[in-house]
């Protein structure tokens, strides 16, 4: 049970900002900041242990790990690192038992509390690690990508690939907290911002055409790393995600709007091969694809899917999609979005804007899902 108070926002960095997520005893905060990382006052109220083991990858390991360890040391008697190969391509049961592997050569107990300290992959394997060990040991995610601070650390989904679909093997589980070390940010490659900024812009179609015109008139800004339009898009961002998990923890109804492009992208990535096109730049083409789905449907206007094409694309992100089969590139694409895990009874299911600032969850037409996929793709 996680029974931490509200976390001392006065001890922490200056301009800290805390979010929270209020799910009843697994309510935790979201901490928004530079020099998190550093700050003894980032992990007042963790569970106690015996040990703590960061779960990072070959990445950001030489970059945080070390940093991380030490921000630990004075908590924990023990603190060990697991590093896992880096990529999309690695969200597998045998990176997944590497953890398995450290937390019981190691003689880890149920209180050992594990730290996720990378991008989504990281995050979603340390979180089912931790979800499966023991049948759930504590886990703290400290995200290091943009992509990674603004979505998939935040509402407890965990989850591994399987080659016929994305996240079809994990479990709800969620974090005892969360802390977004701006920082962080500075040694972000430029196309993983960019894969970052399709899930910050995803918030606008779906909940807040105000956050989407703030995005627009700062577009700039984020592509040039400002700290102050960072900031503010990553805590626009959770504060709107924790309103959606806060109603809907286990995806049961409203929380499946924040797959808006998600169908699509998923089926983009698993086509091509995992980690061919980054979950973001995947996200930014399917919400492209989403929203000419809607047009179709009579949702919105042309006028609205060239604007959110407009932004996407500014964001550096492809907004044509790929041929996944030349023989049969629809009968692909549909095959591949049957088994997300939206679907009901083989039939796809779309998050789709049912006029600007809000979505709706349905079905489409085969032949008009086809002629949104043709009118999408160009031969590789």
């Amino acid at each position: 049970m996680n029974t931490q108070t509200p976390h001392p926002i006065q001890t922490l960095p200056l301009l800290t900002q805390q979010v929270n997520i209020a799910l009843g005893d697994r309510s935790y905060g979201i901490l928004i900041g530079s020099e998190l990382f550093d700050c003894d006052a980032s992990y007042i109220g963790l569970p106690a242990a015996a040990c703590a083991v960061i779960v990072t990858n070959e990445t950001v390991a030489p970059l945080y790990a070390q940093r991380l360890a030490s921000a630990l040391t004075p908590r924990y008697p023990a603190v060990h690192t697991v590093v896992l190969p880096d990529g999309e391509v690695y969200k597998t049961w045998e990176s997944l038992n590497l953890i398995f592997d450290d937390l019981l050569g190691q003689g880890c107990d149920r209180k050992t509390v594990l730290f996720a300290l990378g991008g989504g992959v990281v995050g979603d394997m340390t979180g089912f690690a931790a979800a499966s060990y023991m049948r759930g040991v504590p886990f703290v995610q400290v995200p290091t990508t943009l992509l990674a601070q603004v979505d998939s650390s935040v509402g407890g989904k965990t989850a591994i690939n399987h080659p016929l679909g994305k996240n079809m093997i994990g479990a709800f589980y969620q974090p005892q907290r969360v802390i977004c070390d701006l920082d962080t940010l500075k040694t972000l490659p430029l196309r993983e911002l960019s894969a970052g900024l399709a899930e910050v812009i995803k918030y606008g179609p779906i909940a807040d055409m105000a956050f989407l015109d703030w995005i627009e008139a700062n577009m700039d800004a984020l592509m040039a790393r400002d700290p102050q339009a960072l900031a503010y898009a990553v805590k626009q961002s959770c504060e709107i995600k924790t309103h959606v998990v806060g109603q809907d923890e286990r995806e049961s109804g409203l929380r499946a709007i924040l797959n808006f492009g998600h169908t699509f992208g998923h089926a983009i990535e698993a086509g091509m091969g995992y980690g061919q096109w980054l979950h973001g730049e995947a996200v930014g083409c399917g919400m492209v694809m989403a929203a000419r789905l809607s047009e179709s449907l009579g949702l919105v206007d042309a006028a609205f899917v060239a604007r959110l094409t407009l932004l996407i694309q500014r964001a550096g992100l492809p907004t044509v999609a790929p041929v996944l089969d030349a023989q049969d590139n629809v009968g692909r694409y549909l095959a591949l979005m049957r088994v997300d895990k939206k679907s009901e009874a083989g039939e796809i299911k779309f998050v789709l804007i049912d006029g600007p600032g809000q979505a709706v969850v349905r079905s489409a037409p085969d032949g008009v899902v086809a002629r949104v996929i043709e009118a999408s793709c160009i031969p590789a």
